[in-house]
This record gives C-alpha cells, structure tokens and sequence, in this order.
C-alpha cells in the first residue's frame, strides 16, 4: 500500500488528485470546527465535558460519529454527511417499490441522474428537519440534559432561523464537496468524508483510553485492534466465485462468447447498512422515553435499565437480532437472483450443470442465502464490540463508544481505505499498460 501511494505521488495527475482530495478533507475539518452563528461556544464546550465526563447517552450518538464530533458542537457542518446517507438510503429503497424508480434505475446514466437529483433535494429536506430539531433541543436545553448553561443566549426567532439555515447550508456544502471530490479527486467523494469524520474522534477516544485505563490496557487494546481490523479486512475481501460460462454465437461474420468469468457473491454483501438501520431503531425507546415525560415508571426503568444500558445483555442480543434481520432484509432487496439469471440468459450465459432461467435463479438464491448467514454473524459480532468490552475500555465512567475498533466506524474505514487503494492501484496499472504499449 505504501509502495502503491508512493508511486502516485511521483505520477504528476494522481499527485493532483491526492493533493485536492487533502484539500478538501481539510476544508470539511475547518467547516467542523467552526461554531454556528449565535452559539455560546463556551458554554458548550463545558456542557460537552460534563456530558462526556457522565457518559450520557445521547439520541444522536451516530450522527453525531459521522460528523466526527460536529454535531454537539453546533458548528457549520454539524449534521455532517448523515442527511445525504439517509436519503441515499431511502431512495435505494423506493427503486424497489416505486415502479417510476425501478424504471429510472434501469434507463442507465440518464435515469441514474434523475435518481442522484432527487436524493440532493430529499438530503436538503432531511437537513432542514435534522437541523430544526436539533437547535429546538439547544434551545430547550434537552441536547445535554442536566447542564443549565444557555447555549443560545439569543433566544429570539432570527437567530434560531439564521441557524438552521447555516446548519442546512453547511449540510448542502458538504454534499458539493463530496460530488466534486469523487469527479476530481481519489475515491468516492462521500466516503471519503465518512472515513475523515471517524478517524478525526479516534485520537481522542484513544487518549481517553490512556488516561483512564492506562498504558498496559491502552496496549492490549491497540494489538485487539490490529486483530480486529485484519479480520474485517479479510471478511471484506471475502466472497463466493460462481463460475459462468458464456456459449460462442455469431454476430456478423464475427464469433463472440465462448469465454469462461464467474459470478462473485462478497460474504459481506450488504455493507454497513444493516448495523446503521440497526442503531437507529436502537434509539427509538429513548425517543419514546422522552415524549413520556414518566422517568419513573415501570416502563421506563425497563427502557432505562435493559435497552438504554449498552452493557445490557438484553441491549446487547437485540441488537445482534436487528443487524441479522436487517442484513438478510437489505441483501433480499439490492440483489434479485430472478434478474441477474435473466441477464445471464439474456447475454449466452450459464452456470455449469445448472438449467439457464428459473433454475439458475434458485441456485443463486440459495448460495446468496448460504453466505448471508456468516455475513450477518461478522456484522454483529463486530459492531457489539464495543458493547462487549465496555468494562474494558471505561473506568465506569467512559461510553461504549470510546473502543475505537469496533461497532460502524471501523467497518466504514476499513472498507473506504480498501476502496481507496484499490483506486489508486487500478489507476498505477492503467498507466503503467499505456507506457507497456508504446
């Protein structure tokens, strides 16, 4: 991998590419750590110590990880890249129920282009909405609950609406430059910015570690790291080669076909979605524990005590349930094995010893279900161990968060840098091959 960045720097156009990717990673750092208009940024940084200080948890816990910290400063690009996830999101589900998206989806880059249009304006909804809530609860004082000082000390209509509008602006930024990173830059534009936002909390989240635990299990949490990211890296790479063989046919006066590929179904074929759909109905008792305004009924003590508490066995295996569900869930509809045999039909192909058409379809969709199954199992395990080693990385004190090596953030960063250096290796070689040919 070093080998591979090392050559680009010496190659003048990806030298180029880099140098405006770091740019724009550090303009999006800038815009993270600049307050918002009407903000008492003192007293927020106090209201974030204490609240960090009593390991609160906190609603917008994972949007504030895609930020890298942002959220719960109110600065100019709090809500981060999460609106645009989500939208993103949504509208990847409607192509399945909306016959108009399906349709669009299948036009090619025309419809694709449409598709990318109405995912910009849902994101501009979402940030308006995410942006409004989020300056009600500053506003009311429920962002940190407990701590009384003012953090919109003008408290008129203006102010509020100036910051939404400059939380919902910041949010439009961020999606521009993630568009423009991925057209003139290395790797896809909005990964890119996830992957910045979590490895921008790690150092702290590490400190804490070595603060409160010391060296030794600073130490042993760095090498349980090493192992984990290792094999996340090798389930990643992981997948299920389907040989396909394509019949020879005649075209003309020409013989096409007659070539030999395979299929590849990755283990983990559904990503990190499933454990963000997973986190986000996770907080959902929370939600409902605060419209109930009761803290100290018998439903609430179970929501505090069981759902709430993210050492909680019954936390714990809930969570682990929903990442299985939503696993199978998304991989049933991103990947339809009824289409993928009809284009192999549609084009000579075929799977040796198995009938094109249906019976090609049953197969895959037997194998994707084979491998579903241990997919769904590493997706769980991995973003639980936080959960698993609480009492590990905190001193009773410290979130579950403060493991740095589990959960979503390592499974985002080790699939974007992945992505990456596969980018910039395929780029080398494309230029490599046209000074082989001449």
């Amino acid at each position: 991998m070093l080998r591979a960045f090392a050559s680009a720097f010496r190659t003048p156009d990806l030298r180029k590419k880099i140098l405006f990717t770091l740019g724009i990673v550090a303009i999006y750092r800038l815009g993270s750590n600049i307050p918002g208009p009407g903000v008492a940024y003192g007293n927020l940084n106090q209201c974030l110590q204490d609240a960090e200080a009593g390991a609160q948890a906190d609603l917008y816990s994972l949007v504030n990880l895609f930020s890298g910290g942002a959220l719960l400063r109110l600065s100019v690009f709090a809500l981060g890249i999460m609106p645009y996830i989500t939208a993103s999101i949504i509208v990847q589900l409607l192509v399945v129920v909306i016959p108009r998206f399906e349709q669009l989806k299948k036009e090619g880059q025309s419809g694709q282009a449409k598709l990318t249009q109405y995912t910009r304006y849902l994101t501009i909804g979402l940030a308006i909405l995410q942006s409004t809530g989020i300056v009600a609860l500053a506003r009311s004082g429920q962002l940190f609950p407990g701590c009384n000082l003012p953090l919109i000390p003008n408290d008129s209509v203006f102010t509020q609406v100036t910051l939404v509008v400059t939380l919902t602006a910041g949010t439009a930024v961020i999606m521009w430059l993630g568009e423009l990173l991925t057209e003139k830059g290395v790797g896809n534009g909005m990964s890119v910015l996830i992957f910045t936002s979590i490895a921008a909390r790690m150092p702290a989240e590490g400190g804490d570690i070595l603060q409160n635990r010391g060296g030794f299990v600073f130490f042993l949490v760095c090498l349980l790291g090493l192992v984990i990211i290792t094999s996340v890296v090798y389930v990643e790479q992981a997948q299920r080669r389907i040989p396909v063989q394509y019949a020879k046919r005649m075209v003309g006066r020409r013989m096409y076909g007659g070539t030999s590929t395979y299929l590849p179904l990755k283990v983990n074929q559904a990503g990190v979605i499933p454990v963000i759909f997973a986190s986000s109905l996770l907080y959902l008792p929370q939600l409902i524990q605060q419209l109930q305004g009761d803290q100290t009924g018998p439903i609430s003590q179970f929501i505090q005590n069981n759902l709430l508490n993210q050492s909680s066995p019954v936390h714990i295996s809930f969570y682990f349930a929903l990442i299985v569900f939503f696993t199978y869930f998304y991989v049933s509809i991103t990947f339809n094995p009824e289409d993928r045999a009809d284009d192999m039909k549609k084009y000579g192909g075929f799977i040796p010893g198995i009938r094109p058409g249906r019976p090609t379809a049953e197969y895959l969709s037997y194998v994707l279900s084979r491998i579903t199954l241990p997919g769904s199992l590493y997706l769980g395990t991995v973003a639980v161990l936080p959960n698993l080693l609480l009492s590990v990385t905190a001193n009773g004190t410290t979130a579950a968060q403060n493991f740095p090596f589990g959960g979503v953030a390592v499974l985002i960063m080790v699939g974007v840098g992945l992505e990456t250096v596969k980018q910039i290796e395929s780029q080398l070689q494309q230029r490599n091959y046209e000074g082989f040919l001449r």
